[in-house]
């Protein structure tokens, strides 16, 4: 393999497959980039068995192509070297006892090669009839749920978001059993048959990093075990978890005996300068009571002191009902909604709280009350 290639370019698309690369892995290969430079242009590609990332330079982009051929580099040294280089032509070329030789005008790096049949070998078809989805509609609904999935280990099937796509709608669901986020989009298409997966949330977090378009589409391939995002010059592959999602359209309640419209930045505001006093290893409890026509949302530690905010109400709320939450979990939550005003609806100290914008039913978010009265 020999060929001269810009910095900038090749910098841009190893910043991609850099992302398929885990430090954690004890296995070599795994974390290394795979270089195959064919007559069309050169593809990287990179893998840690739970994500592959393949991306593509055009040979139109790439200056000068002398010996086609493959190898497979240590990711990391190969992406700090072309990182610390200039702006200027670099070149590539496989030498003899299995090296990379990367030189410049002013520089000149060796790098072992590693076997490139040791290199997994990635199954990157697609499917027949993908999803097409609006990169911009599909950022947003992941970010408006990835924040609800568990980080712990213990139970794997929480640490993803639930996919379920039922004629022409997608309902991206996360949970970790204390809250719930759920976003549903439209499609422009209609599916088969009803699909229900679980994407690792960890894996999505890194689509979603190198979507960049307001205006393009991707293209989604569900199979068996896996799913495939094709998009601009890259294709990404993700492992599924193989579970069964919890049934959490039963922790939604249909009606509320306090049902509150309030202005989203005075809620956040009040409940943010409430949670001073708080702490996270008890929770960052607050506590919010319909007074009338104002909400008292109140803390208090005892060893510390109280903090009491008032947020006014355009209508008067008849029902006095005390509850009491995190302010973490209430901010992550209403700080994803786009609108000026939101609706919080509960039932009691015990019942789930739901926070909507009002204006739609397409954005959802739950969070579990604390008993505290």
């Amino acid at each position: 393999m020999k060929l001269k290639i810009k910095q900038k370019v090749l910098m841009e698309h190893l910043n991609y497959v850099i992302k398929g690369i885990s430090n954690k892995n004890l296995i070599p290969i795994l974390n290394c980039i795979k270089f195959d430079l064919v007559k069309e242009g050169l593809y990287l590609m990179s893998t840690d068995n739970e994500i592959a990332i393949k991306t593509f330079i055009d040979a139109k982009e790439i200056d000068e192509i002398d010996e086609l051929g493959d190898m497979v580099v240590s990711g990391k040294y190969i992406y700090d070297i072309v990182r610390k280089l200039s702006n200027e032509i670099i070149n590539l070329e496989e030498i003899m006892s299995s090296q990379l030789l990367i030189t410049t005008n002013t520089s000149s790096f060796k790098l072992n090669c590693n076997n490139v049949s040791d290199f997994p070998k990635l199954d990157l078809e697609f499917s027949k009839n993908p999803l097409v989805i609006n990169q911009q509609a599909f950022k947003t609904s992941i970010n408006q749920t990835i924040f609800a999935t568990s980080t712990q280990e213990s139970r794997p099937v929480l640490t993803g978001i639930n996919f379920k796509i039922r004629e022409n709608k997608l309902e991206c669901t996360a949970t970790d059993s204390y809250r719930l986020a759920r976003k549903e989009i439209t499609l422009d298409s209609f599916v088969d048959q009803d699909i229900n997966i679980i994407v690792p949330a960890k894996n999505l977090l890194e689509v979603t990093r190198l979507l960049n378009s307001e205006e393009d589409n991707l293209e989604v391939h569900i199979f068996t075990n896996k799913i495939i995002f094709n998009f601009n010059s890259l294709i990404i592959m993700s492992r599924l978890i193989n579970d069964s999602y919890p049934d959490t359209n039963k922790l939604i309640p249909t009606e509320f005996l306090v049902n509150i419209k309030v202005n989203l930045n005075n809620f956040y505001n009040a409940i943010d300068r409430a949670s001073l006093l708080t702490s996270e290893e008890e929770k960052n409890i607050i506590k919010l009571e319909s007074k009338g026509d104002y909400l008292l949302i109140s803390s208090n530690i005892p060893e510390i002191g109280t903090v009491e905010e008032r947020v006014e109400l355009e209508t008067k709320i008849d029902e006095n009902v005390k509850i009491s939450f995190s302010s973490k979990y209430m901010m992550d939550a209403i700080k994803i909604f786009n609108s000026d005003e939101i609706e919080i609806k509960y039932n009691g100290e015990i019942k789930p709280i739901i926070i909507t914008d009002g204006q739609s039913d397409t954005l959802l978010q739950l969070i579990l009350p604390i008993r505290t009265y």
